[in-house]
């Protein structure tokens, strides 16, 4: 299941497949994808309805999720939706707050042009698959930063202000723990738009997986994520600092032999799932307690897929078709 590669005596069979799978131009690749700041049609809008009403028709789920879910409409029946949205934007803090997003993103057009290229890099590997007709950026109130329907992507603008922002060092440490807020940084933004896509209709999550199956489909969806962006740092592709990057690197092997040594790569418990691989102050349970960084499923995850593209020549489509259980047997940790 797992061999270990000594790079000083074999260093060749790392570049055996000679060209870089994620080194293309897409340049020729035909792909719309419209873009619409709701967030701004609606601070500025006196009738607020009527700004919704104009995205309401190719944008119905993002425009639902945006009254019910971010803005919680049902909570007060006794007003109707103009009064509740007049009263969000009046009040202080969504103030600032609408400030400090157009301070950051005063032309989401640039923004999305970058989003658009990696589409087109993804489209180019991926021509019959599903993308997004277009993107809606938004003030979600903090309710997500990526929210997908069948098609289109809803972009929470506020949870990419960054840790140091003023309104970010506002909110309640008791619902935004630390780590929450230093992951609301912007160089993860365009990153963030594709990977929430191809997580939702491309590399899905499955239920009921083995952890290594799970662990074995984030890396697939990392990869992906990184074909779109193949210029980004892995640290943006994988949003991790660098401090924790390097930790992981630097024990990739110890993490691989304990997952294998306490028997945890054929769990189902959702417990160790939410453990291994979702966001954390830390991955609990670990020799060097809270020194860990959370998600290290998915590292190992992004590990095995680069491995096995490392050592055979496959397209994306062929990467994505094939099994866990052939990826992890060419599994190489490098020493």
């Amino acid at each position: 299941m797992k061999k270990y590669l000594l790079l000083a005596v074999f260093p060749l069979l790392l570049f055996s497949c000679g060209s870089d799978p994620l080194d293309i131009d897409a340049s020729g690749v035909d792909m719309k994808l419209d873009y619409v700041n709701l967030d701004s049609l609606l601070y500025n809008s006196n009738e607020k309805l009527v700004a919704l009403g104009q995205v309401d028709d190719k944008y119905s789920r993002i425009v639902e999720y945006q009254l019910y879910y971010c803005f919680n409409f049902t909570s007060d029946p006794a007003l109707g939706p103009d009064q509740i949205l007049n009263n969000f934007y009046n009040e202080k803090y969504v103030q600032r707050l609408e400030k400090r997003i157009h301070e950051k993103f005063p032309n989401p057009a640039k923004n999305h042009a970058e989003i658009l290229e990696g589409f087109r890099k993804l489209k180019f590997h991926f021509p019959k698959a599903k993308f997004p007709e277009g993107i809606v950026y938004t003030n979600s109130y903090f309710s997500s930063s990526a929210f997908c329907t069948e098609n289109a992507i809803c972009m929470g603008m506020e949870r990419y202000l960054g840790a140091k922002t003023d309104v970010i060092k506002e909110l309640p440490n008791d619902n935004f723990y630390s780590y929450i807020k230093e992951a609301m940084n912007p160089i993860y933004f365009e990153r963030d738009a594709v990977c929430a896509w191809v997580l939702t209709h491309i590399a899905e999550e499955k239920e009921d997986a083995y952890l290594i199956e799970a662990m074995v489909n984030w890396g697939k969806i990392l990869y992906l994520t990184e074909a779109a962006f193949p210029d980004k740092a892995p640290e943006i592709i994988l949003r991790q600092s660098t401090k924790n990057y390097n930790w992981n690197l630097n024990n990739e092997r110890a993490f691989w032999d304990y997952l294998v040594k306490n028997k945890l790569l054929y769990s189902k418990e959702e417990k160790v799932k939410q453990n291994m691989l979702h966001e954390a102050p830390f991955t609990s349970g670990l020799p060097d307690g809270e020194k860990t960084p959370d998600r290290l499923g998915q590292f190992i995850g992004w590990r095995i897929i680069h491995s096995y593209m490392e050592q055979y020549d496959v397209t994306l489509e062929e990467l994505l078709k094939t099994p866990y259980t052939k990826l992890i047997q060419e599994y190489e940790i490098n020493e």
